[in-house]
């Protein structure tokens, strides 16, 4: 199977018709974090997102880990699904659910050992979607993604195997790396910030070599 491509850290309603016209199936916009790239206002996210044609993904990075903050920071977005890429302490999934009807919810998982396949496991009983990421939330500053580092692509792959739900691979993946990814993983989809850009802009010379590369 080929795995759908989404690309993050969109920061411009041109960046955003780059990333579709290359053949991404969804955009990453990415709200108030503690760290990393991409960042950009509520108010330029539900701009962005409202150019995006159906059916289109626009996920919604927010770092909020209460549900009446989360449910927020969706109401100024509009975005069609949240990616929650922090631990979920206020409040449940289910109450998530029942106050934004229709909007999918896709949990990050950082992969970091054991402990993480038993956390994805656990998570994917309430969550549409997982996605795997290299960040590092217990470190003073947190990392919530953007790293463009790879992890253990093994635990990966056996929390892949281990749920009934799609899983997104992100994580240091780029041209040079993106079929061993594919291979040793099986994502139902790749996600990915840095690996397609250049001084911190979308390239489209560099998105199309990727996509090219994933479509072999």
């Amino acid at each position: 199977m080929i795995p759908r491509i989404k690309i993050c850290c969109i920061s411009s309603i041109e960046e955003a018709r780059t990333a579709i016209n290359a053949g991404a199936s969804a955009i990453g916009l990415v709200g108030p974090m503690p760290s990393g790239p991409g960042v950009i206002s509520d108010e330029l996210i539900f701009q962005i997102a409202k150019t995006v044609p159906p059916p289109i993904g626009t996920f919604l990075l927010t770092s909020e880990t209460s549900v009446n903050d989360i449910i927020k920071h969706h109401q100024r977005t509009q975005t069609n699904t949240i990616q929650l890429v922090d631990t979920l302490k206020h409040g449940s999934y289910h109450e998530l659910r029942n106050a934004i009807p229709g909007i999918k919810l896709v949990q990050v998982i950082h992969v970091i050992d054991d402990t993480s396949v038993e956390e994805a496991i656990e998570i994917s009983k309430y969550a549409d979607a997982i996605l795997l990421d290299s960040g590092n939330p217990n470190l003073p500053v947190k990392e919530l993604g953007g790293t463009g580092r790879t992890h253990n692509w093994k635990l990966s792959r056996k929390i892949r195997d281990s749920i009934n739900i799609p899983v997104f691979l992100a994580g240091g993946l780029r041209l040079e790396n993106i079929k061993q990814a594919i291979q040793e993983v099986q994502p139902f989809g790749i996600d990915l910030c840095t690996g397609v850009r250049t001084n911190g802009h979308l390239d489209r010379g560099k998105l199309d070599s990727f996509v090219r590369e994933v479509l072999k």
